[in-house]
């Protein structure tokens, strides 16, 4: 029987965030009697999604192979938040408008990070956290006391939901599909996976390497406003601080969620596992009456050691 288990946990790493997510909402529930159990499902989906819209972008620059982070998503979320709120002014008809700004910010930004990195010859860590900051600095200046609300419809659709199924998950679920189709149907993602498998091989093979590496990192920067936009809807405005947990989930839930940390293999489904096993973790903790030092001391430990664990395993694969 541990054979079996083992055999499937090395053929499925995505499946072990999901079991690791249940077992700690069972934990939860169990504590607290099944009291708040459906609200406490409820919110885990709603900001597991945000997790897994960063997640997703992050994916692809990680799938590319060792070396490759975007360590720019919190800024970018900071900055796309802070535009969309601007341009939509609190107006439903401004609200397609606001979209095609926030996401054209983190075009910019995308463009922005891999200009670094392949004009400058940066390495994707540095250049990204360098592009980071110039990216924050910019969202403070142009966010400096601002404090629109977003417009009703937006709100609405960022807190609302369906028969208790949140509307932020439901899209957020339809993203996932359409991605793993780019990852696996498409040139580009295919070309995204043979890169970080061999990145020689695939020039030989004649995939246009730089080119792809530059549509991801636009790709995840693009994502990561995208989520900004939705963050600031659902928070009920921007905030310049608002990204700043996203540098660590953005990465946990990728690796925790099957993704090779050598490059070459990923898996979205697995995003939403990791992503739901973050905030559970942190509900566990606070449900258990676990103080704000400690608790974030346990929350790092166990997600370090999670992403260890996930590393390894992949590494010892590959």
């Amino acid at each position: 029987m541990r054979t079996r288990l083992a055999a499937f946990a090395q053929r499925s790493p995505w499946a072990l965030s999901f079991v690791a997510a249940f077992l700690i909402f069972v934990a939860t529930t169990t504590f607290t009697a099944g009291v708040g159990a459906g609200q406490i499902a409820a919110t885990a989906a709603t900001f597991a999604a945000f997790y897994v819209i960063a997640g997703i972008g992050q994916m692809f620059v990680i799938t590319m192979g060792p070396g490759n982070v975007d360590l720019s998503i919190p800024s970018t979320i900071a900055l796309a938040g802070a535009v969309a709120m601007k341009v939509m002014a609190g107006s439903d008809a401004m609200i397609p408008v606001g979209l095609a700004a926030a996401l054209g910010t983190g075009i910019a930004v995308g463009c922005f990070n891999y200009a670094l990195i392949r004009l400058l010859s940066i390495p994707p860590i540095i250049a990204t956290l360098s592009g980071s900051f110039i990216v924050q600095s910019t969202a403070i200046s142009y966010g400096r006391g601002l404090n629109i609300k977003p417009p009703p419809a937006f709100a609405n659709f960022a807190t609302g939901n369906i028969a208790g199924v949140p509307l932020i998950a439901i899209a957020t679920v339809l993203v996932c599909l359409v991605m793993t189709v780019v990852l696996h149907r498409t040139v580009f993602g295919r070309s995204v996976t043979a890169i970080g498998q061999n990145t020689r091989a695939a020039k030989l093979a004649g995939i246009r390497v730089d080119f792809v590496r530059f549509a991801t990192y636009v790709l995840s920067a693009t994502l990561a406003a995208l989520c900004g936009a939705l963050l600031a809807g659902f928070s009920g405005g921007a905030s310049l601080n608002m990204g700043e947990e996203y540098l660590l989930a953005s990465i946990a839930v990728v690796v925790i969620g099957g993704t090779s940390v050598s490059g070459g293999f990923s898996n979205v489904a697995g995003l939403w596992g990791a992503a739901l096993f973050l905030y559970l973790l942190v509900t566990m903790l606070n449900t258990f009456g676990v103080g704000s030092g400690p608790r974030l001391i346990l929350t790092g430990l166990i997600i370090i050691a999670a992403i260890t664990l996930a590393g390894n395993r992949k590494a010892g694969r590959g």
